[in-house]
């Protein structure tokens, strides 16, 4: 318990990230694209890979990647700052997200020399888009109930089965997978591996899944005894469990399980400043803005120990627990709010706004239940949490 109290002492960000920031900031004003809150809430969830390709030519994808590799060897910190002010301003940031986020640092920590030349530069320069092949049909949250499978061939290997909930597979070149390479399902964590897929190869196909909101960011991806080069495998054969754990704690790290809603906070607080605030709503409001300061610090201590080269998986899942429930609060009371005087007279310009806010509000209390599903459930996360602290 005290090395995790240690973890958590309150860090402040460097004076380079913060300066920084105003960097990202101009940024942001001169490229983000015009678009109402109900739309920018969809931020790491948006797809427009032409405002990745700017943010790339500004050298800011692939952030912490050595400059070897067309990184800009920046450190957590600053990456931290990047990713607050994209999310907080609501940019659409879905289409380098994934690869940016934890492949190229996967690929950095894992892949052979090869790999790192060939994918890493054009992951910074945004010609490359990853997505994530961990959960399958039938398993829920148990990612060690892995059924796709990849056999030693000549040549290579052959890659059968499915992945689902794949976030923006049909937009993107590549996908990560883990996979089983040896034993059965009943081997659980051994026998897994981690194979670099093409996703235009022969035998690969992808089926958008429509969600509550009417997007498609999710898809369900079949492998239909796909071959795959010797070069795909990542890391070592039946290393995937250990390589994968490692990737989840960047998933789980970054201030994204904090802001998911922070553009509604953001259009509630300002219908609020521009047409009067009732007490109640003042104290929801300042109970929102206390928890986001609280769970902001925990976040970044969380990124002080990635900046030191550390694996911090207990306390990424910490936080990650924490921050959704955060998340998924904010539309819920809202919504409550919102709905609590429904019959109030507004002016134009003030009904002109809360149509916008009940839009945002609309959407978020439609999507916030995958809050607590992606990255690993809710009871996934407090088991990683229990056994961490020898409790289980």
């Amino acid at each position: 318990m005290n090395n995790l109290l240690d973890a958590f002492r309150l860090t402040p960000l460097p004076a380079e990230a913060e300066s920084f920031r105003a960097q990202v900031k101009q940024f942001l004003g001169e490229h983000l694209p015009d678009a109402p809150a109900n739309v920018r809430a969809r931020s790491w969830m948006g797809f427009d890979a032409g405002f990745s390709r700017r943010l790339a030519a500004r050298g800011w994808v692939g952030l912490t990647l050595p400059t070897e590799y067309g990184g800009a060897g920046f450190d957590a910190f600053r990456r931290f700052v990047l990713v607050e002010e994209l999310l907080a301003a609501g940019a659409p940031v879905a289409a380098h997200w994934i690869a940016d986020r934890q492949s190229g640092p996967l690929i950095l920590r894992y892949g052979s020399a090869a790999q790192k030349d060939f994918y890493l530069p054009r992951i910074c320069n945004a010609s490359a888009f990853f997505c994530i092949g961990m959960s399958e049909p039938d398993a829920g949250s148990d990612l060690a109930s892995v059924r796709t499978r990849a056999q030693r061939c000549e040549g290579g290997w052959r890659l059968s089965g499915r992945k689902i909930w794949t976030t923006n597979a049909q937009h993107c070149q590549y996908m990560i997978a883990l996979v089983r390479s040896s034993g059965g399902v009943e081997d659980r964590q051994k026998g897994l591996s981690q194979f670099i897929v093409d996703l235009s190869l022969p035998g690969v196909s992808i089926q958008p899944i429509v969600d509550l909101a009417g997007d498609t960011h999710f898809s369900e991806v079949t492998f239909d005894d796909v071959l795959l080069a010797d070069t795909a495998l990542i890391g070592e054969e039946g290393a995937g469990w250990q390589q994968v754990t490692a990737e989840l704690a960047f998933e789980r790290s970054g201030p994204e399980r904090i802001y998911s809603s922070v553009v509604l906070l953001d259009c509630w607080r300002a219908h609020l400043a521009r047409h009067g605030a009732s007490a109640s709503e003042l104290g929801l409001l300042g109970g929102f803005i206390t928890q986001l300061a609280t769970l902001r610090n925990l976040s970044i201590a969380v990124t002080a120990r990635l900046a030191r080269g550390e694996s911090p998986v207990v306390e990424a899942a910490l936080v990650k627990d924490l921050g959704t429930e955060f998340e998924q609060a904010i539309p819920a009371l809202l919504e409550a709010a919102i709905a609590s005087d429904p019959t109030a007279v507004l002016t134009q310009e003030a009904m002109s706004s809360a149509a916008e806010l009940r839009r945002t509000v609309a959407y978020l209390s439609q999507i916030s239940p995958t809050f607590s599903l992606r990255g690993g459930t809710r009871e996934v996360l407090r088991g990683v949490i229990a056994r961490g602290l020898g409790l289980r």
